[in-house]
């Protein structure tokens, strides 16, 4: 039996599909009762954030995949559930721990998870990951309405990953024991900036866009006015500024683990095309 918290998330999602169709037991923590699981996946609800919620936690547990985002700050309270039964977690950190950027305090977040998880007794694989190709599905309403992407920073570049090769380096590190003890930076293949990614993202809808760089300020704003808490705009400027002096780290650790390249953003792109369509009659 294999724990999934973060189920619904991008993620999560992935690594559950992915483990049913090993054959594997799978518990999915969701706060959603009605969340939409593949069949045969055992729901526990509960908020992980408060892991006093979870009333049914699988007691014959083997493993557990943990992003510090859905346990909020209960990181260690989690992990004490996990204790119970578990013998290894999974956690989903970021490559900023190990290649900094932005404020230091997200990347602070992370490493306290991290210091959390090494603490826990439980034998541990950190998957640190870079900015996802998903990321890109914010600039969805712009792309639909004008096809001009207006934003910060436009040679920031990163090399983000695909959503699934982090779920498949995710499932072998939960069902093979080998993993333990290893933090791997998880990239995609290529570095992009911003003009890149809308470019791709342009070739696969057939369509020609275009990037406008705006100032910062205006970027902030704009996330503000639409009720976003701060920390969202400084998260996304902070690491745009620093990625547009010093691009992202590009690592073939995917590659190694999965015997195959890391999914290109173009790939992303071509799978997600209906996502920056404005559906027919609307």
């Amino acid at each position: 039996m294999f724990v999934v918290i973060g189920a619904t998330g991008i993620v999560g999602r992935e690594t559950v599909g992915l483990l049913r169709k090993l054959g594997e037991e799978v518990a999915a923590v969701t706060r959603n009762p009605a969340a939409d699981l593949p069949d045969g996946v055992r729901l526990v609800q509960g908020d992980p954030s408060k892991p006093d919620s979870i009333t049914a936690w699988p007691p014959d547990a083997e493993a557990v995949l943990l992003s510090p985002r859905a346990a909020g700050g209960a990181t260690a309270e989690l992990l004490a559930l996990a204790a119970r039964g578990a013998r290894r977690v999974v956690l989903l950190s970021a490559a900023t721990v190990e290649y900094p950027a932005g404020h230091r305090r997200f990347a602070d977040e992370f490493k306290a998870a991290e210091e959390a998880v090494r603490e826990s007794g439980l034998q541990w694989t950190f998957l640190r990951c870079a900015d996802f190709q998903a990321n890109a599905l914010a600039w969805a309403p712009q792309i639909r309405s004008t096809g001009v992407v207006r934003g910060a920073y436009a040679g920031a570049a990163t090399s983000p990953i695909h959503q699934r090769d982090i779920a498949e380096v995710a499932v072998r590190a939960l069902v093979d024991p080998q993993h333990a003890g290893r933090a791997y930076v998880l990239t995609g293949p290529q570095s992009l900036d911003q003009r890149d990614k809308v470019r791709l993202i342009g070739e696969a809808l057939g369509r020609r866009l275009a990037f406008e760089e705006v100032a910062p300020e205006q970027v902030r704003e704009a996330m503000l006015g639409q009720g976003l808490p701060d920390d969202v705009p400084d998260r996304l400027l902070g690491s745009l500024a620093h990625y547009a002096k010093t691009p992202g780290p590009t690592t073939d650790t995917v590659e190694q683990l999965l015997g195959r390249p890391g999914l290109p953003f173009a790939a992303w792109a071509a799978d997600n095309t209906a996502a920056f369509v404005t559906p027919a009659g609307s």
